[in-house]
């Protein structure tokens, strides 16, 4: 109890209440592709990998595009508590409604989803470094922040193995529910806890000169709509999606917003300001690459990765609901190419025969199984739950290294945090490269210790950035704009994520895999180098911001 004792208690109950929104984010997103580019006749949609890719990059931008817009209105009329529960109830029944296959249903679930994150994420946050502005919990922020960190990625855990089970025995509508069901879960949770953190959901008057603040918000809300419409009246104007050129096409006018908050900002506010908006563009690259584990990943794990589970716990895994079922060379299936692309006739469809599923085809002769046997198969998304399981076991490892540097002094800066973790991510993709020279570009099964491996990596450079990102936004902003400001931290994500989804919808583009992952590792390498560059100045202003 004494360990408690150290935090406050409303903590608690906000890591437990993101535990359940996580819970439901992570199971809908570990399954998304999946379910996007499953047959018809298995339940999915059928699409294929380049537009599931797209899709799902777009979701992810969007959804971290949105906070920013549920921070302004937190900051400046809502307040944090009403606009949590707002996004909590949004997003629940935005899962439940994929449970739908239809496509009107699948659109209509991805719009509330969204609206519903803008509302629920940077609150909570918001609302965490609140708590913590308590000058006997001032210096405990930063471990404060990767608590609730580790929560997440508790729910990130778990869930996917509660996917796995729904969609084996259920199906894929019993997964999207159970996701629902979890951030219900998460609401009342909340409210259980309204007591601990009432006292600091104080939405502050704006000044005079902030006033213009909404005003602005609508313009640039009417414009980046108008911006954005016109890339699906002029398809193709500057790339070969229109959701992408709609996308930054709308992020033109958030971006000038963003920048008139700091041309107006008071002297004294801009160095802080500048640090976190320079942060905030070089962190887009992390995310570009960290965020593919939805996408490439994916699709490493469920064509490249020997999955099969062994014949001795195979029928254990089975009634777990932990396995899924293959059988060799019986029914219609499409054909692939040697990287699992599909082959397409001269009429552009896809050409179907009666073959061994895509899973076999990179399996060496000798282990190829007899037609008609059944092969059991661990999950595809369980390898979703690696890096939350990473980030659950070393969490409390590195708040204790860094309480130890702590002690003696020589604690990193939160800058100097960030930038750690942009060089250890990048040492991440090295480990794929590897994986793809060892299976001779995939003509041989990988071992899942290779993916194992790589999660394990980039979750230490995920734990040095993400949660420390938070913590700089809630240590740098002007009290009157943290909430908007957190919102900022989930634009930078946001941009990032599409730039992810961008990335992984030309994976069947790089007939050699490895220079797929070279390219992830310069595009952070560059990261790095531009953040050593900057160090000197940002730490500067984070000693200062602290004195």
């Amino acid at each position: 109890m004494a360990a408690v004792s150290k935090y406050p208690k409303g903590l608690f109950f906000l890591v437990f209440t993101e535990f359940w929104e996580r819970f439901g984010y992570y199971l809908m997103i570990g399954i998304f592709t999946l379910y996007m580019t499953a047959d018809v006749s298995e339940g999915g949609f059928g699409w294929e990998n380049a537009k599931a890719a797209d899709i799902y990059g777009t979701f992810i931008a969007v959804a971290y595009l949105t906070p920013f817009m549920g921070g302004l209105l937190a900051d400046l009329k809502l307040g944090y508590r009403l606009s949590i529960t707002i996004g909590g109830l949004m997003m629940g029944t935005g899962y439940c409604m994929l449970a739908i296959h239809e496509q009107w249903a699948f659109y209509t679930s991805l719009i509330i989803m969204v609206i519903g994150n803008g509302f629920f994420k940077p609150n909570i946050s918001t609302l965490l470094g609140n708590l913590f502005n308590d000058p006997q919990y001032k210096d405990k922020k930063d471990t404060g922040y990767n608590i609730f960190y580790m929560g997440i990625n508790v729910g990130a855990f778990v869930c996917n193995f509660i996917a796995a089970i729904m969609r084996n025995k259920i199906g894929w509508h019993g997964a999207f529910l159970a996701a629902g069901i979890g951030m219900y879960i998460g609401v009342v949770t909340f409210w259980l806890g309204m007591k601990h953190y009432k006292h600091v959901d104080l939405r502050r008057e704006p000044k005079e000169e902030d006033k213009p603040l909404i005003r602005q918000f609508v313009t640039m809300m009417l414009a980046g709509v108008a911006i954005a419409l016109t890339s699906f009246l002029t398809p193709g104007t500057f790339t070969s999606s229109e959701s992408t050129d709609a996308f930054f096409l709308f992020c033109i006018p958030v971006v000038y917003f963003f920048s008139t908050i700091y041309a107006k900002a008071a002297i004294e506010e801009k160095k802080a300001l500048g640090t976190m908006f320079t942060i905030f563009i070089i962190v887009i690259l992390f995310w570009a690459i960290f965020k593919q584990n939805g996408t490439a990943l994916t699709t490493y794990a469920k064509f490249y990765t020997d999955r099969e589970i062994p014949t001795s716990i195979a029928p254990k895994m089975e009634s777990l609901g932990f396995a899924e079922t293959v059988k060799a060379a019986d029914g219609e299936t499409f054909q692939y190419d040697e990287q699992f692309r599909k082959i397409k006739g001269a009429d552009g469809e896809p050409v179907k025969c009666t073959d061994y599923p895509p899973y076999f085809k990179n399996l060496e002769v000798t282990q190829m199984p007899p037609a008609g046997t059944e092969v059991k198969l661990y999950n595809t998304e369980i390898f979703q739950s690696i890096n939350p399981f990473f980030v659950v076991a070393l969490t409390p490892l590195l708040i204790a290294f860094f309480a130890f540097l702590r002690v003696r002094g020589k604690e990193p800066t939160t800058a100097t945090k960030i930038a750690l973790g942009l060089l250890i991510s990048a040492i991440s993709t090295l480990v794929m490269v590897a994986a793809v020279a060892y299976t001779h570009n995939g003509m041989v099964k990988a071992s899942a210790w290779w993916l194992i491996a790589s999660y394990g990596v980039i979750t230490i450079g995920e734990l040095c950035l993400s949660p420390m990102g938070l913590s700089m936004v809630s240590k740098l902003s002007p009290p009157r704009l943290t909430a908007l400001l957190m919102g900022g931290w989930s634009l930078a994500t946001s941009v990032g994520n599409k730039l992810s989804g961008e990335l992984g919808k030309n994976w069947d583009k790089f007939d050699n895999k490895a220079n797929y992952f070279w390219l992830n590792f310069a595009l952070l390498l560059l990261a790095f180098i531009i953040m050593m560059a900057l160090l000197k100045r940002l730490n500067a202003v984070f000693k200062q911001q602290s004195a």
